[in-house]
C-alpha cells in the first residue's frame, strides 16, 4: 500500500482511492459493498463502527465487523476476532457434567440412557481419534444445541412415546450429536423449551440494529431443528440476521436449494409448510449422504453388548435363516410371493409387535419385540436381513450388515419421490430414492447389500443363493462408528463457516469438473464416477475465464437464477452462469444443456470428507 492509512483519516471521511485485494472466494463482498453504498446511512450503527461513505470504511466494515470480504493487508489484526481466540477445546473423556446438565429434564431421559449405554464406546473413540490426528490448537466455542421437537410447544409428544415404540431416528441424532459437542470440548447449553431459549438469548433478543451487538458472543454455533427455527426466529425479532449464519439445522431428509429459496420456492408452486429459510443448504444437517446439498451429519450405529458378550458373540454359529425387517404388521401386506422364495432356501423370522399379524405367512417365527442386546444375538445367528420396502432410510440394515448379515434391498422403480409416494409429499425435497436404502446401495453394495427387484422372482432367487454360496463378514462403514462421527463433527466445526464470506473448504485441489449430460443432474454424474456433487465448489465455476482450464469455451453467456446453472450448450457454446448464490444445485437438471458440475473425491467410509480435507 503506498499510503498507509490510519482509522482517524477514515472516520474524518478522506475519500482516498483504496487499493483492494483480490476478493477470490469472497463471492458477496461485491453485493454487500454496492448495498453499503447505499444504506449505510440506514442505521447509526455504521457510522459508529467508522463507516463514512467511502469506499474503503465500508471495506473495512465487511471485512473486520461482518466478515464479508477479505481483510486489508495493511490493516492490523482484527481486534474483534483476537478477544475470542483466547480459550482453546480440551477433549473430555468423563461425562459427569454432562449427565448432570441433562438430569435436569424428563424430556433428556431417553437420550440420557443411550449416551449412558454407549459411554465407554465414546470415550475409548475420543482417545483413539485423538491418537490419530491433532486436537490441539482448536478453539472452544460456545455452542447452543436448540431441540424444538422436544418442547412442549411442539405438541409432538416424542420424549413421552420414546419408551413405547415411538419415532426415535431423531433422538438418537441428538444423543450423538450432543455426546459429540461435548466430548470435542466446546462449552454447550441445551434447551428445550422457550424460556430456556429467551433465557440464553436475552442480551441480544430486540436488538433492532442493523449491526451485531458489539463485544463478547453469547454463541458462536446454533445447533437446532425445523421445529426450532420457527421458535428461534420469533424468539429473536430483528437480531435474528445477525445469528443466521451459527444456524446447523437437523433435517433428516434434507432441504433442497429450490425448496430453501423462498421466492424460487414460490415461483416453482412448492407448497411445503418446510423450506423457504433462505440459509446455505449445506447449513442442513442431514441423517445420511443422500443430499449433497446438505451436509451429512449421520448418527452411530449402537453395538448393544458388553465385554462379557462380545467374548461369547463370536462363538454363535450361523443357523440357515433369515430375519425380515418389519416390526409393523401392515408393512408385510402383498409381500407373501417374496417372501415364498426365501422360504424355500431358509428359515424365515420376525420381531413383528401388537397383536395384528394377518399379513405373516404362517410359516414365520415371530420373536416380538426384543431388547437391543437380543435383537444382536438374533442377527448374529442370521445369514440374511430381509427388507419390504418400508420404512425408508433406517438404521436397521445398518445393525445388520454389522453383524454380518447380508441385506436384501427392494429396488424402486420407478423410484420414489413427491411426485409418486404420500409419505414424501410435502417434504423440502424432490429427491428420488432407487430403493429402500440408498445409501447401502451406493455406499457399501454387494457383497452386504443386494439390490433387487421384488417382483423378479429369479432375480431374488439368485441374490438368495449368492448369499448362501458364500461367508460375509460383519461390515461397519466408519462414518456410523463413535470415532467417525467425532471425526466429522470436528471437521465441521473447525472447517465450515458461513459467516465469513470466504468459503476455503474443502481444499480446491479436491476439484473435479464434469459435465452432465442433458437431463442429468450433478449428483447423478458425480456419484457415475465414483464421486460425490461438492456444492462449495460451484462460485469456482461460475465466469467464463473458470471454465477455460476445463475446455469449456463460451461464445456467449448470460446470468440466471435457477437451480439449473452454470450449465453449456454444446451447440451454439452459450454458457449460462449463476446469478443467485443461493440456488447453486448439485439437485438440478438441465432438460438442454449440459450441466457444469463440480465432484469430489471422499474417503470411504467417511463421504462428507475428501482425501485432502483433514
Amino acid at each position: 500500500m503506498q499510503n498507509v492509512l490510519c482509522m482517524r483519516d477514515i472516520i474524518n471521511g478522506a475519500q482516498e482511492k483504496c487499493v483492494l485485494p483480490p476478493m477470490d472466494g469472497y463471492p458477496h463482498c461485491e453485493g454487500k459493498i454496492k448495498w453499503m453504498k447505499d444504506m449505510w446511512r440506514s442505521d447509526p450503527c455504521y457510522a459508529e463502527y467508522g463507516v463514512d461513505g467511502s469506499t474503503c470504511s465500508f471495506f473495512i466494515y465487511l471485512s473486520e465487523v461482518e466478515n464479508w470480504c477479505p481483510h486489508l493487508p495493511w490493516r492490523a489484526k482484527n481486534p474483534y476476532e483476537e478477544a475470542d481466540r483466547n480459550s482453546l477445546a480440551e477433549i473430555r473423556t468423563d461425562f459427569n457434567i454432562l449427565y448432570s446438565m441433562m438430569k435436569k429434564h424428563e424430556e433428556f431421559r431417553w437420550m440420557r440412557l443411550r449416551i449412558r449405554r454407549m459411554a465407554d464406546a465414546w470415550i475409548q473413540a475420543i482417545k483413539s481419534l485423538a491418537e490419530k490426528q491433532n486436537l490441539e490448537k482448536r478453539k472452544r466455542k460456545k455452542v447452543l444445541v436448540h431441540l424444538g421437537l422436544l418442547t412442549k410447544e411442539s405438541g409432538f409428544k416424542i420424549a413421552e412415546t420414546a419408551f413405547s415404540g415411538g419415532p426415535l431416528g431423531e433422538l438418537v441424532q441428538w444423543s450423538d450429536l450432543i455426546t459429540s459437542l461435548y466430548l470435542l470440548g466446546h462449552d454447550i447449553r441445551i434447551s428445550a423449551s422457550l424460556a430456556e431459549l429467551k433465557e440464553i438469548m436475552k442480551k441480544v433478543v430486540g436488538n433492532r440494529s442493523g449491526c451485531p451487538t458489539v463485544g463478547d458472543r453469547i454463541v458462536e454455533l446454533i445447533y437446532i431443528d425445523i421445529v426450532g427455527l420457527a421458535q428461534f426466529k420469533k424468539t429473536l425479532g430483528p437480531s435474528w440476521v445477525h445469528y443466521q449464519c451459527m444456524l446447523r439445522v437437523l433435517d433428516s431428509f434434507g432441504t433442497e436449494p429450490e425448496f430453501n429459496h423462498a421466492n424460487y420456492a414460490q415461483l416453482k408452486g412448492h407448497k411445503t409448510p418446510w423450506g423457504k429459510w433462505n440459509l446455505n443448504p449445506q447449513q442442513f444437517y442431514t441423517m445420511f449422504p443422500h443430499t449433497p446439498d446438505n451436509s451429512f451429519l449421520g448418527f452411530v450405529v449402537e453395538q448393544h453388548l458388553n465385554s462379557s458378550d462380545i467374548h461369547h458373540i463370536n462363538e454363535i454359529k450361523r443357523q440357515n435363516q433369515s430375519l425380515v425387517y418389519g416390526k409393523v404388521d401392515s408393512f408385510w401386506k402383498n409381500k407373501k410371493l417374496y417372501l415364498d422364495i426365501i422360504h424355500t432356501y431358509m428359515e424365515v423370522h420376525a420381531t413383528v409387535y401388537g397383536s395384528s399379524t394377518k399379513n405373516i405367512p404362517s410359516y414365520v417365527k415371530n420373536h416380538g419385540i426384543l431388547s437391543g442386546r437380543d435383537l444382536q444375538f438374533l442377527l448374529r445367528e442370521t445369514k440374511l436381513f430381509v427388507g419390504l420396502g418400508f420404512p425408508y432410510e433406517g438404521p436397521a440394515p445398518l445393525e445388520a450388515i454389522a453383524n454380518g448379515c447380508a441385506f436384501l434391498n427392494p429396488k424402486f422403480s420407478p423410484p420414489k419421490s413427491s411426485k409418486n409416494t404420500d409419505f414424501f409429499i410435502g417434504k423440502p425435497t424432490l429427491r428420488e430414492l432407487t430403493s429402500q436404502h440408498p445409501y447401502a446401495e451406493v455406499f457399501i453394495g454387494q457383497p452386504h447389500v443386494w439390490t433387487v427387484d421384488l417382483d423378479n422372482q429369479e432375480g431374488v432367487e439368485d441374490a438368495v443363493k449368492a448369499i448362501l454360496s458364500q461367508k460375509i463378514e460383519p461390515y461397519m462403514p466408519y462414518e456410523f462408528t463413535c470415532e467417525g462421527m467425532l471425526q466429522r463433527i470436528n471437521a465441521f466445526i473447525e472447517k465450515q463457516d458461513f459467516c465469513h464470506g470466504q468459503v476455503m473448504w474443502p481444499p480446491l485441489s479436491a476439484l473435479q469438473v464434469k459435465l452432465a449430460e442433458p437431463g442429468q443432474s450433478c449428483k447423478q454424474v458425480c456419484q457415475e464416477k465414483q464421486l460425490i456433487c461438492e456444492p462449495s465448489f460451484f462460485q469456482h465455476l461460475n465466469k467464463d475465464k473458470d471454465l477455460l482450464k476445463y475446455e469449456v469455451t463460451c461464445q456467449s453467456s448470460e446470468m440466471a437464477k435457477d437451480i439449473l446453472v452454470p450449465s453449456f450448450d454444446p451447440k451454439s457454446k452459450h454458457c449460462v452462469f449463476q446469478g443467485d448464490l443461493l440456488l447453486f444445485s448439485c439437485a438440478g437438471a438441465h432438460p438442454r444443456h449440459r450441466r457444469i458440475c463440480p465432484c469430489r473425491d471422499f474417503i470411504k467410509g467417511q463421504v462428507a470428507l475428501c482425501k485432502d480435507c483433514l
